[in-house]
């Protein structure tokens, strides 16, 4: 068996992972990332592409956010539609902050091809990862390539490996406690190379269900309906989506929508998941491998970029000045900003939703609170705040 040994041994290749392999390298901490799929799969991912300040100030701190710069589309405002009205969010007027639309792919590449110049080791398609006495001081996860075992030995772990991961799996079922509300349906996206209906993201509340309209450039459009969870993508032909959306999102969005073929298209489950502690000896987990947050509040890679930042500030002040205080605050401090980054995505999912037990008074309750946000302006801030992000 081949042995490596290193300082951080990071589990996954997403943006978590690689957005925390840069920043310790970037202080001359080893660190050696395992991934069991290609870079390629990696990179064949379509996920979401909000980004908060907290994750766009990542990659201008790692020099990275040139692509970024260039080809990102900074938002000021979003809009919540409900029948033929269209609620804005102004969140520029009312934080001073924007987010930011960039697709997660693009993210991922980026730090991808940058590794690298900054020597970050990844290894891709390391099956069979396992990690071994992460409550002591030589933790170590063992892994197949090629054929062969690998062995590597560190002083720390991050499980930055998704729901399904090892990492999560390693921490015993009496020392750690998962919370879940799994929702009753998910969403069915497409995306398509045609230009957006709306120059902002538009989230629909419609009798027949939720809606959105977003966008990955000015030339390819992301859009998703709600969909019962036994629906088939087969069910779906493009014209059929394509009319939905035009009837979901209302009048106005519809005379903008632009069709074509899709170049892509899935039905996503919607759950609020969140595990604690985040931590368990030398293992600390971060982004999907400990939350999952429906998308309706754009929070996943957010989220998964604060962990990062709280992790990355905590094991450089442990190998530059021997201060453990950032390693044993890690999991309080991070899952006090997730649980609020869960409340307003579980918000807006409920809100947006109809749900099968959606009644006349339930009803009556969506309509009274998108009354609320239309005419209040502390309301519409407290939105604003949320959806921009909180502070770290």
């Amino acid at each position: 068996m081949a042995i490596q040994r290193t300082q951080v041994a990071i589990v996954g290749a997403g943006p978590a992972g690689l957005l925390l392999g840069h920043l310790l390298r970037t202080e001359g901490i080893e660190v050696v990332v395992v991934e069991r799929r290609s870079a390629d799969y990696v990179l064949s991912r379509i996920r979401a592409g909000v980004l908060e300040t907290i994750t766009t100030d990542l990659m201008e701190r790692l020099g990275l956010a040139s692509r970024l710069k260039a080809e990102g589309l900074p938002h000021d405002g979003f809009n919540l539609a409900d029948g033929e009205r269209l609620i804005r969010i102004d969140m520029a007027e009312l934080t001073g902050k924007r987010v930011t639309v960039y697709g997660q792919t693009e993210l991922t590449r980026d730090l991808m091809d940058a590794a690298p110049e900054r020597d970050l080791e990844i290894v891709h398609e390391a099956i069979d990862v396992t990690l071994h006495d992460v409550n002591a001081d030589t933790p170590s996860l063992t892994y197949r390539k090629d054929g062969a075992e690998h062995r590597i030995e560190a002083e720390f772990i991050a499980g930055c490996d998704g729901s399904h991961g090892p990492s999560r799996q390693a921490i015993p079922s009496g020392i750690g406690r998962g919370f879940e509300r799994v929702y009753p349906f998910g969403w069915l996206g497409i995306l398509a190379e045609v230009p957006p209906c709306s120059e902002e993201l538009i989230y629909a509340n419609h009798e027949r269900g939720f809606a959105l309209a977003s966008m990955r450039s000015p030339t390819r459009s992301r859009y998703y309906i709600q969909v019962p969870l036994d629906e088939r993508l087969e069910d779906w032909p493009d014209d059929r989506l394509w009319d939905e959306l035009a009837i979901r999102l209302g009048p106005e969005a519809a005379a903008s929508l632009v069709r074509g073929p899709s170049i892509e298209k899935s039905i996503a489950p919607l759950r609020s998941f969140v595990f604690e502690p985040m931590r368990h000896g030398r293992l600390f987990l971060a982004g999907d491998a400990a939350h999952i947050v429906p998308p309706t509040g754009a929070k996943g890679l957010n989220l998964a970029a604060s962990d990062v930042a709280y992790l990355s500030d905590a094991l450089i002040a442990w190998f530059k000045r021997a201060d453990g205080a950032g390693l044993e605050a890690y999991s309080a401090k991070a899952l006090a900003r997730v649980w609020k980054a869960e409340r307003f995505s579980w918000y807006l999912t409920n809100l947006m939703h109809r749900f099968p037990d959606t009644d006349a008074f339930a009803r009556r309750m969506q309509v009274a609170e998108l009354d609320y946000i239309a005419g209040s302006t502390a309301m519409k801030t407290a939105i604003a705040e949320n959806y921009v992000g909180l502070s770290l």
